[in-house]
């Protein structure tokens, strides 16, 4: 599931229920995923559909807009995964965590 749709899919991948993180992906992107959700704790199970793939975790209420927004999730170096980081657009996370809000004393 990309960030921008809030769809929770739930599909049965390697005989396991599981909650789809994201759908026709390439190899590299999997890989990705996977070692990120694995470092969290999650239980990653792919599947081949010829040269895409889909992943999924055996959490079947994970869902990653929530994970990534409410920054549940670290990054292999303990930072904060940003959505710049999810979507691999810019490894800001080793530079700074960036949030959108701002806290006030």
């Amino acid at each position: 599931m990309a960030l921008n749709k809030a769809q929770h899919t739930i599909e049965e991948i390697e005989g396991v229920r599981c909650s789809v993180v994201e759908k026709g992906v390439s190899a590299e992107r999997a890989g990705f995923l996977k070692q990120l959700l694995e470092h969290n704790g999650y239980e990653v199970k792919t599947k081949a559909e010829g040269d895409v793939f889909t992943v999924g975790v055996t959490d079947i209420v994970f869902n990653p807009v929530l994970a990534v927004y409410g920054r549940y999730l670290k990054s292999l170096t303990g930072k904060r995964v940003t959505p710049a980081y999810w979507l691999q657009q810019s490894n800001k996370e080793t530079i700074a965590e960036v949030n959108y809000w701002t806290f006030k004393n």
